[in-house]
């Protein structure tokens, strides 16, 4: 990729002097255009993480990428797929920074995109209420900032990735070095909620170790402005399924005498919530105070109510919280998905044979995660059920009068980084300084991101500094990136690069 000798390049760097542009605004647009058939290629890697060999794919394309840039490449074996460790020493006794990124994504379903392939990227334009298709050679035009790139991990993680990967080849080309240290923790089963690495972490904490850790992933906030994320949930599982007959029965024959499985399970779901969407459940929300300190960094917040409902075409909300970034101080208990019997076109007259509820516990700091599950399950036995950990044999069945099945799994926790620690204080500077406006503090975010470890291992603090746009549909068909925040991402990488820490 030559940047210096794009003629398009020089003529928005003559504008720069004539107008009261950013010091990088021009060049991060200019390259990234630049930039585009490189990200394509990286996009058409599928990369679930469930399909070791489409990893391994991905793992050659980013070491070849890393190489070329002068890091040193090393792969961290794990209990399952490795981690990827890449460092760039730029002076001894430099400050070290480290970013955290993954480069898997969600599995996909091609029936339910628009477009052939969902790894093959194309370029969008919203015409009336729908995206349509153009042509990449678009990009050469003016404004092109709401332009969509439409493809799976577009913007959950590889556009991040492309983002800085681009920034760092610029400064190459410039002959210029990083302002610091830079060590990148490149996961690729995040999706999978990166099982092998808190062990990893303990294993190789003396090559990790950093003096602060940046995640890039994760959108901006909805106002579009510059974000820094001081902390984020946690998440744990659990699975519950109630049993009926032992084969699905004929309503006519057994209905209103063989007891239904879907129902007995929907009463217990409704009876974990309020009519207000509060959980119910004793000392779900014990320990969490929002004290002055705290509602003050929640109300400086853009109010985001009316853009959200607007967005998801929704009127009412649940009250946990008095406002959105109030709600998600505390955790969260979900329906994430139910199954019993058939449906739609294959909808039979039976009773169903069992009924089964995927949940998720989105945790926060405060919260201790085994307490808030034992608290389900003591609901649950409150309730008159018994509580198994397998699915109930002959005995079990023909002896209890209510069974339900319970497994649960504890991701990672929560974690939480003070927005006053001289490492937020830098980074508030250093977005505040270069946009001429501040950043949108988040106390918390809503999502997760499996580096608590970092933060309880290694001591190191961690903050997230999110590029992408909020509705780019994420872990759902048809994801995007818009084409400005790609521009504004590498600019701020560049931004980020280029100041002391």
């Amino acid at each position: 990729m030559k940047f210096l000798s794009n003629p398009f390049l020089i003529f928005l760097l003559g504008l720069t002097s004539l107008t009261a542009q950013r010091s990088y605004e021009a060049v991060a647009r200019s390259i990234g255009i630049s930039s585009m058939d490189e990200f394509r290629e990286f996009l058409s890697l599928p990369n679930d993480a469930s399909n070791p060999d489409q990893i391994t794919a991905n793992i050659s394309w980013v070491k070849a990428q890393l190489q070329a840039l002068d890091f040193e490449v090393n792969m961290l074996e794990t209990s399952s797929l490795p981690l990827l460790l890449a460092n760039l020493k730029v002076k001894k006794g430099t400050p070290t920074i480290a970013l955290y990124m993954h480069l898997d994504g969600q599995a996909v379903d091609g029936s339910q995109w628009n477009q052939e392939n969902p790894y093959q990227a194309v370029l969008k334009v919203k015409r009336d209420a729908a995206y349509e298709e153009i042509s990449w050679d678009k990009l050469q035009g003016n404004a092109i900032e709401d332009y969509r790139i439409f493809a799976r991990s577009s913007a959950d993680d590889k556009g991040p990735f492309v983002m800085l990967l681009t920034a760092l080849k610029y400064l190459k080309s410039e002959r210029k070095d990083p302002a610091f240290n830079l060590k990148l923790i490149l996961d690729f089963e995040e999706e999978q909620s990166s099982p092998g690495l808190p062990v990893a972490v303990k294993k190789y904490k003396d090559q990790l170790l950093a003096d602060l850790l940046l995640i890039l992933d994760g959108p901006v906030h909805s106002s579009g402005k510059p974000t820094l994320v001081f902390g984020n949930r946690g998440i744990a599982t659990l699975t519950l399924t109630t049993f009926g007959p032992l084969m699905p029965q004929h309503s006519g024959h057994y209905g209103n005498y063989l007891p239904n499985p879907a129902l007995d399970l929907s009463k217990i779901l409704a009876s974990m919530k309020d009519d207000q969407g509060r959980v119910v459940i004793p000392g779900f929300y014990e320990g969490i105070v929002l004290d002055a300190a705290a509602k003050k960094i929640l109300e400086g917040v853009p109010a985001e109510e009316k853009a959200i409902k607007e967005r998801t075409q929704t009127k009412r909300n649940d009250l946990v919280g008095n406002t959105y970034q109030e709600s998600i101080q505390y955790p969260s208990l979900n329906i994430r998905g139910m199954q019993s019997g058939w449906i739609g076109k294959d909808a039979r007259t039976i009773i169903p044979a069992t009924a089964t509820a995927e949940m998720d516990i989105r945790l926060v700091l405060e919260s201790d995660p085994y307490k808030l599950i034992e608290g389900v399950k003591q609901h649950l036995i409150g309730m008159g059920y018994t509580v198994l950990d397998h699915e109930p044999n002959r005995e079990e069945r023909m002896s209890l009068d209510r069974i339900i099945q319970m497994n649960s799994k504890v991701a990672y926790p929560a974690f939480r980084t003070s927005t006053e620690s001289k490492e937020g204080i830098w980074l508030n500077q250093l977005l505040s300084e270069y946009y001429k406006e501040s950043p949108v503090i988040i106390r918390t975010s809503g999502g997760s991101v499996p580096i608590s470890p970092f933060v309880s291992e290694l001591g190191v603090p961690a903050i997230g500094l999110p590029t992408v746009n909020l509705d780019n549909n994420q872990h759902s068909p048809n994801e995007n990136l818009r084409v400005g925040n790609y521009f504004t991402g590498i600019e701020s990488f560049l931004a980020l690069l280029t100041t002391k820490f």
